[in-house]
């Protein structure tokens, strides 16, 4: 997933979670946040930017961090530049868990970390994972060698020991003399939105805008992140396929009218063809940036300007479209584009070919690198939100309902009169509407284009992704 959604303060205390590769740390994140958020595999390295979500050990409420494994290497390499993403988030973090394989016991590499760590002064707790069985024994007793207190024995992935990482903590977490909070039945704000009202305008709902970046490798995601942060938060290099993990940050956008707005951006890994996806890690990566999709509001398809539209990039808005989300499509690295214009033009024209099933997907141009057109695209962003999330008025909907009747009448299969009565809109994001008639599985899907263009053209949802059913059966508003 994407990221926890749960509301937490900025000043919520964090933990972070550090240690060197294949140790079990975003194991024991996703064992603390509820959740699997965070990529597992047997293979090291997997996490390579730090990853944060809400996370409750009891009754302590913290933020917890997940890092990428600590090894050396120079800054400029790829390594180098995990490392220096782990290195944020201890000097971020309130308490850090030095994490180490109990079954391996302690290697040079951890005394190397813990070492690193003491230097810093930041408040340290001793975890051996992995500990379960008779043979995490010698492993948990090294661990003193450190000289870091006492091991904390767990096993993230059966949830053992989580009593002891308590008691470690709630020092750390919890000021003396202060009781921790419970609000678990707190009011979340989906659970506060009032249900729309059926027959009036509604405005766009209140709330963070949930945007995900999505494109295939080395189109320039966590680079355009990072420009929007105004920080280094995620690792960016020319290789491609760094990012693995779907990562959600909150951030807040502030626009011409200067009022700062929330938007939980969600970077994603790239995704290549299904065929040349070979590697576990990949297709874990791949099935995350599908479930980011998934809960997203607003998809921004980044495409390489340098490389043109490709099929993979059709298939990929494909996808977003059948989920029913929100769809712009984005020129990046446009400032080192050729012939912008013809480009632009062409990419514009193979869209409206290739995405037929959706007219008009807003096409923007920007640069990672510059920050050149990047408000525009979160303005773009909010204003395809509000739209997609709009509901009409009944009466406002028939009234058009019955000029697209006149412009165009229903044909008359065999000679046989088909009656459309009404249309009314049942759901909004995406926007889903039914018409009510008799004998409306003889309609013919040419017809059915015309009255979803229509809809789209006239009622302000052009480029979003519309669901417009038929159904036959007896007007429940007609008297007897």
């Amino acid at each position: 997933m994407t990221g926890n959604i749960l509301d937490i303060s900025p000043d919520a205390p964090r933990v972070a979670i550090l240690g060197r590769p294949n140790v079990g740390k975003s194991t024991l994140f996703n064992r603390l946040v509820g959740r699997r958020l965070a990529l597992v595999d047997d293979q090291p390295g997997v996490t390579r930017d730090r990853r944060e979500g809400a996370a409750r050990l009891f009754d302590l409420e913290f933020v917890a961090v997940d890092t990428a494994g600590f090894e050396d290497g120079s800054d400029e390499s790829l390594s180098g530049r995990m490392r220096a993403q782990t290195e944020a988030a201890a000097a971020a973090a309130t308490v850090a868990l030095l994490v180490y394989d109990a079954r391996a016991g302690v290697t040079p590499l951890d005394e190397h970390f813990a070492t690193w760590l003491r230097r810093r002064g930041v408040p340290l707790v001793l975890v051996a994972n992995k500990a379960e069985g008779l043979q995490a024994e010698t492993g948990i007793n090294e661990g003193h060698a450190l000289g870091l207190g006492e091991p904390v024995g767990l096993s993230a992935e059966h949830g053992l020991g989580l009593a002891d990482l308590y008691q470690a903590l709630k020092p750390h977490l919890e000021p003396e003399g202060e009781p921790a909070t419970d609000e678990t039945d707190a009011q979340t704000p989906e659970d506060a939105a009032a249900e729309l009202p059926e027959d009036e305008e509604a405005a766009a709902p209140e709330g963070p805008l949930k945007l995900a970046i999505v494109g295939r490798p080395n189109a320039g995601k966590s680079t355009l992140i990072n420009r929007l942060l105004g920080e280094q938060r995620l690792v960016t290099g020319p290789e491609a396929g760094i990012t693995r993990d779907s990562i959600a940050i909150d951030w807040e956008w502030t626009g011409r009218d200067g009022v700062a707005r929330p938007v939980r951006l969600v970077d994603t890994a790239g995704l290549r063809k299904r065929a040349k996806v070979t590697e576990k890690v990949e297709r874990l990566a791949a099935a995350d940036s599908k479930l980011a999709i998934d809960f997203a509001e607003v998809v921004v398809l980044l495409l390489d300007s340098t490389l043109g539209l490709e099929s993979q990039d059709l298939r990929i808005a494909d996808q977003v479209l059948s989920e029913g989300r929100a769809l712009i499509i984005a020129l990046n690295k446009w400032d080192a584009a050729h012939d912008q214009s013809k480009l632009f033009q062409g990419v514009k024209k193979a869209l409206e070919d290739g995405l037929s099933q959706v007219k008009g997907v807003p096409l923007l141009t920007c640069s990672g690198a510059t920050g050149k057109g990047l408000d525009a695209l979160i303005e773009a962003a909010f204003e395809t939100r509000a739209r997609w999330s709009r509901r009409v008025s009944t009466g406002a909907l028939n009234r058009w309902f019955e000029a697209a009747l006149d412009r165009n009448p229903p044909p008359a299969p065999k000679g046989t009169r088909i009656k459309l009565r009404y249309v009314t809109q049942v759901a909004t994001r995406p926007p889903s509407f039914v018409v009510f008639g008799n004998r409306t599985d003889a309609l013919p899907a040419s017809w059915q284009r015309y009255l979803a263009n229509s809809l789209a053209d006239d009622l302000d949802f052009r480029g979003l992704p519309i669901r417009l059913n038929f159904r036959g059966g007896k007007n429940p508003f007609k008297r007897d």
